[in-house]
């Protein structure tokens, strides 16, 4: 079955085709590691998940790479400003080595509480200067770099097409520069492949190289990981659509540059999540929500962040809200109480649910869909081992583990719910949101009456029988 993806290179959803029969080279952008990550961060992870489950499903061998950015990522997008992990390291007074290493290993706890699988390869910037300095001296030998006081730049004016992946004209992506002018710079749009070390001062960190003790700009280290591990050109780059217009664009810009070859054929991008009012969540605005204190400190499962992600297409603004949370732990619950409901031993993967999963999830990680063909499953006269198995087909790619939050929950095992009684538990859960609680008390009655006794707590609904 053919993979259909979105490429933001061409605008369109393009039929996937891998350089490599068989095999795919996925490079996704990961975190700066000087705070948390937020639900807006974790929401572009989960999304590359759902793409790298997808090409797994498909029969694909992936080799994935990730980034650990621990230098260079500025806290203005144009080169100016400080260092985000050296002016965490002073807020917090501690080294920026330590801040670094803590904030990763938080970013990897999060990940393995959101089900999401690791990368083939993690490789952080500080790891990778040598790599990074060969990159700027092959650059600096074609004739694209130029020096002024705080570092070496990237002449953009010398890299046609320079805006082929941002799509808009080169007089909207100056005006954007114009909010951190630097007087040096040749054009607006030009970048530093390396800052010197400010005068007077000294970094925690900073290396030696050819034009002075410095450290690598943001922009260098994708393009001197990725070409490393995934080769000149490879399949597939992933990020926040955040990254277009500058980071995505410098990368390309630098990479061709360098290699004189295509840097990546599909350029696939997630959208913000949004918070009341149609803000992007972001740490710079000081209004960002985290895995812990979002859910977990609520005695909310992680999970449930999976699963509101599945039911947003990931191109699509993603809202925010704790009783859109709430909502989605819910119906997490509910499901986990259908899985537990199936007996038997696992049969046969249904072909015809199969092929609507595989076309869902093949049309650009249609995963509302694909969610859509489960449930529309569940409730088919398919027998319990049958739809069992589909089950356990799916949740390769939605990442629920659902067999084993079965298997971890004691209060649900001897519950054998019918649609009924998933009807009214799931009316009851809206009539809850509506805050309707005559509703809500009218449907408790109802349930007792089924033989069930209904208890609310921070797990939603527990349904245990009388």
């Amino acid at each position: 079955m053919n993979l259909f993806l979105y490429n933001s290179l061409n605008l369109k959803k393009e039929e996937f085709t891998p350089l490599q029969q068989g095999k795919v080279g996925l490079y996704t952008c990961g975190p700066t590691v000087y705070n948390f990550a937020h639900l807006g961060n974790l929401r572009t992870y989960l999304f590359e998940d759902f793409l790298v489950r997808t090409l797994l499903y498909n029969g694909y061998e992936l080799k994935r790479v990730m980034n650990i950015t621990d230098v260079g990522h500025l806290s203005g997008d144009m080169d100016m400003g400080e260092d985000k992990v050296e002016q965490e390291a002073v807020r917090e007074g501690r080294s920026a080595w330590d801040i670094a290493a803590y904030y990763t290993d938080a970013f990897q706890e999060d990940l393995e509480s959101l089900n999401i699988l690791a990368p083939d390869i993690w490789c952080r910037a500080t790891d990778h200067i040598n790599e990074q300095l060969d990159l700027i001296k092959t650059l600096e030998k074609k004739g694209y770099t130029y020096r002024t006081s705080d570092g070496i730049y990237f002449d953009t004016s010398k890299f046609p097409d320079y805006n082929r992946l941002s799509h808009l004209d080169l007089d909207e992506l100056k005006e954007g520069a114009r909010v951190e002018k630097n007087k040096e710079k040749k054009n607006l749009t030009d970048f530093a492949l390396w800052k010197f070390s400010p005068v007077g001062s000294k970094r925690q960190m900073e290396w030696s190289s050819p034009w002075g003790i410095g450290f690598p700009g943001w922009h260098l280290e994708c393009s001197a990981m990725s070409l490393k591990y995934l080769g000149d050109s490879f399949d597939i780059h992933c990020g926040g659509v955040d990254h277009v217009n500058i980071h995505h664009t410098n990368e390309i810009a630098q990479s061709e540059a360098a290699t004189g070859k295509k840097f990546v054929n599909y350029w696939l991008h997630g959208a913000f999540l949004n918070i009341s009012g149609g803000k992007k969540m972001a740490k710079s605005d000081d209004n960002f929500l985290t895995l812990n204190n979002a859910l977990i400190k609520k005695g909310l499962n992680p999970l449930s962040y999976r699963l509101a992600a599945l039911q947003v297409h990931y191109r699509k603004p993603m809202e925010y809200s704790e009783d859109n949370l709430r909502q989605a732990e819910n119906a997490l619950l509910a499901l986990i109480h259908q899985v537990a409901s199936l007996k038997d031993e696992p049969g046969q993967v249904d072909e015809v649910y199969q092929t609507d999963f595989q076309m869902a999830i093949n049309d650009d990680l249609n995963m509302p869909q694909a969610l859509a063909v489960l449930f529309k499953m569940l409730k088919s006269d398919l027998s319990d081992s049958d739809k069992l198995a589909g089950v356990i087909n799916f949740d390769q790619v939605l990442g629920l583990s659902l067999l084993n939050q079965v298997a971890a929950r004691t209060d649900i095992e001897e519950i054998d719910m019918s649609a009924d009684i998933q009807s009214l538990l799931n009316k009851r859960q809206q009539a809850r949101l509506d805050k309707n609680w005559e509703l809500s008390d009218s449907l408790r009655e109802d349930i007792k009456r089924a033989g069930y006794n209904l208890e609310d707590s921070s797990d939603g609904q527990v349904l245990k029988k009388i």
